[in-house]
C-alpha cells in the first residue's frame, strides 16, 4: 500500500499535538483562577505576614505544577512519537503484506495458467498417443490380416493338393470297390443274410420286366410291381450304366439285411448277379406323392400327418442308435418315406447311409467325409460346407420334411417362408389348405419344432431322442385321441378309391423323369 495510506489513516482523528496544546492552554487559566481564589479567600480570612507566606507557597506550588505538567507532556509526546513510529512500521508491514499478497495472487494466476497450458499439452499428447496407438493397432490388424491371408492361401494350396491326392486315391479306391462289389455280387455275398432269387424268378414275376408293371423310374434303375412267393413285392433293377450303383446297391443290401424295424422298409431278398433288390410292396407310394396328391389322390388328414411325422422320427432314431456304430441316412426326404396300405410310414433308400465310428457317435461330434451326398434342399449346410458328418445332419433334413408335412409346399426356402409367416402372424395361411380342420396352435408348435431342427448351425438343433421324438409322440397321441374310431386316415375317400387312384398315379409316374421316380432305392 502507498505511503499516502498512512496520512489517510491518520486523518481520521485529531492530531496528538493539537490535543495536548488544548490541554495545556486550558489548564493554565484554571490553575491561575484557583490561585486567585485561594489568595482572595486567604486575604479575607488572615492578615499581613501570613498572607505573604501563603502567596509564596502558592507560587512554589504553581511552579511545581507547571514542571510536572511539562514532564507529563514530554512523556506523552514521546509516547505518541513511539506510537506513530509503530503505526508507521505497522502500515509499512501491512503495505508490504498487501504487495506480497498481490504478488502471490499474480503468481497463483500464472501457476493456474501454466497448469491449464500443461493440461492442454498433456491432453494433446494423450490424443496424439491414442492416435498413434490406433494407428499401431490398425497396422497390426493389417499385418495380422496379411498373415492370415497368407496362411489361408497356404491352407488353400495344401487343401487343393490334398483334394488332388484324395481324388486320385478315391479313384483308385472306387476302382477297387467296384471290383470287390462285382466279385461280392457274383459270389452272392456269403456273409449277408437275405433271400437270394434267380434272375429267372425275377423275370417271371415281372413278366420279363413288362412296362405295364413298372411303377417308377429310379436314378439307378426302374421299379416293378410283382408277385414272389405269393407276396406282392416291389423289385428295383439296377441299370448297368449307373455310375455308383454297384457300391450303393451293396450298401443297401448290407444295411437292410441286418436291421428290422416297423418304420424301416423291409428288404425281402436280392438277385446279386443282376443287381435286383426285392422290397415289401408299399401300396400308398411315397409321402411326397401323397402330400402333392399325385394321381388325383385325396389329401392326408392332419391326424395322419402327425402320426407319420412321429413314425419317421422313430425310425430315424432307430438308425442313429444302431450298434456298434450309429447309421446316418444322409438322404432323408418325403420321396424316401414310403407308406403301406395302412399308411404306416417306413424309411427307405439307405444306399447313401454311412456308419459313423463309435468314437464320434454322440450328438455333438462329427465325422469327415470326402464328399457330400444327398438332395440339395435337404442337405445339412454344415455337412455341405465342411464334409463333417454327424447324426444331427439327418435332423436338418427331418426339419425341412416336417415343414413339408404340414404345408405341402416345395422345400426351397420353406424354412424362411414359415418363419416369416410366424413372425407376421399369418402362419395359418402357410398350412396345407386342402386340410380344413387344422388345430392351428398344435400345428404352430409342430412348425416351431421343425424350425429348430432346421437350424443352420448343428449345435442349435435339438436332440432327436430327448426333444424331438417326445413332442412328436405327444402330437401323435393328440391325433389318435381326436380321430374317430374306424375312420379312414384320408379325407372323404374310401380305401378302394385310394388304391384305384394310387394305381393310376403309379402308371402315370412312368412318364415322369427320374426326379419324380419311386423311392425304392432310387435317386431324385
Amino acid at each position: 500500500m502507498p505511503d499516502s495510506d498512512i496520512s489517510f489513516v491518520s486523518s481520521g482523528r485529531p492530531s496528538v499535538d493539537y490535543q495536548f496544546a488544548i490541554m495545556s492552554d486550558g489548564d493554565a487559566p484554571r490553575l491561575s483562577t484557583g490561585s486567585d481564589f485561594d489568595t482572595r479567600s486567604t486575604g479575607s480570612s488572615y492578615s499581613g505576614n501570613r498572607s505573604l507566606d501563603l502567596s509564596t507557597i502558592s507560587q512554589e506550588s504553581c511552579r511545581l505544577s507547571c514542571s510536572s505538567r511539562n514532564l507529563a507532556t514530554d512523556d506523552m509526546e514521546a509516547e505518541m512519537r513511539r506510537l506513530r513510529q509503530e503505526l508507521r512500521q505497522t502500515m509499512e508491514m501491512y503495505s508490504s503484506a498487501c504487495k506480497e499478497a498481490l504478488s502471490a495472487k499474480q503468481q497463483a494466476r500464472e501457476l493456474h495458467r501454466w497448469r491449464m497450458e500443461e493440461e492442454q499439452r498433456l491432453e494433446a499428447a494423450r490424443f496424439s498417443e491414442e492416435a498413434a496407438l490406433a494407428l499401431v493397432e490398425k497396422e497390426k490388424a493389417k499385418c495380422k490380416a496379411a498373415l492370415e491371408a497368407a496362411e489361408a492361401a497356404e491352407k488353400v494350396a495344401q487343401f487343393e493338393a490334398q483334394k488332388r491326392r484324395a481324388a486320385e486315391l478315391r479313384a483308385i479306391q472306387d476302382a477297387e470297390e467296384r471290383k470287390k462289389a462285382g466279385t461280392s455280387l457274383s459270389q452272392g455275398g456269403a456273409d449277408i443274410r437275405y433271400r437270394k432269387y434267380d434272375i429267372e424268378e425275377i423275370e417271371s414275376a415281372t413278366h420279363d420286366f413288362a412296362n405295364n408293371l413298372k411303377i417308377g423310374e429310379g436314378g439307378y434303375g426302374p421299379v416293378y410291381r410283382a408277385h414272389l412267393d405269393h407276396t406282392l413285392v416291389a423289385i428295383m433293377v439296377l441299370r448297368p450304366d449307373a455310375a455308383q450303383g454297384r457300391s450303393q446297391f451293396q450298401q443297401e443290401v448290407e444295411v437292410l439285411c441286418c436291421i428290422r424295424h416297423p418304420n424301416m422298409v423291409l428288404l425281402l431278398g436280392a438277385c446279386p448277379e443282376y443287381g435286383c433288390l426285392v422290397y415289401e410292396y408299399m401300396a400308398n407310394g411315397s409321402l411326397e406323392d401323397r402330400l402333392f396328391m399325385r394321381g388325383n389322390t385325396p389329401p392326408l388328414s392332419w391326424q395322419l400327418r402327425f402320426r407319420i411325422a412321429a413314425e419317421i422320427a422313430t425310425g430315424l432314431l432307430f438308425l442313429h442308435q444302431t450298434k456298434p456304430e450309429p447309421l446316418v441316412h444322409r438322404d432323408l426326404k418325403p420321396g424316401n418315406i414310403l407308406l403301406d396300405r395302412n399308411f404306416v410310414s417306413k424309411i427307405s433308400d439307405v444306399g447313401l447311409a454311412r456308419l459313423v465310428p463309435p468314437s464320434v457317435a454322440d450328438s455333438v461330434t462329427q465325422y469327415r467325409m470326402t464328399s457330400t451326398a444327398g438332395t440339395f434342399c435337404y442337405i445339412d449346410p454344415e455337412y455341405q460346407q465342411t464334409g463333417m458328418l454327424g447324426v444331427k445332419s439327418d435332423i436338418y433334413s427331418l426339419g425341412v420334411m416336417l415343414l413339408q408335412i404340414i404345408t405341402a409346399k416345395p422345400p426351397m426356402g420353406l424354412t424362411h417362408h414359415v418363419q416369416r409367416a410366424i413372425d407376421q402372424g399369418t402362419f395359418a395361411e402357410m398350412l396345407d389348405p386342402t386340410v380344413p380342420d387344422w388345430p392351428v396352435e398344435e400345428a404352430l408348435r409342430f412348425a416351431n419344432l421343425a424350425l429348430q431342427c432346421a437350424e443352420l448351425r448343428r449345435k442349435d438343433r435339438p436332440d432327436l431322442g430327448n426333444v424331438v421324438l417326445p413332442e412328436l409322440d405327444r402330437l401323435r397321441t393328440l391325433a389318435d385321441d381326436v380321430s374317430p374310431a374306424g375312420s379312414s386316415p384320408l379325407n372323404s375317400q374310401s380305401s378302394q378309391d385310394v388304391f384305384s387312384d394310387l394305381q393310376s398315379g403309379y402308371d402315370s409316374s412312368r412318364s415322369r423323369s427320374s426326379t419324380t421316380s419311386s423311392s425304392y432305392g432310387g435317386r431324385r
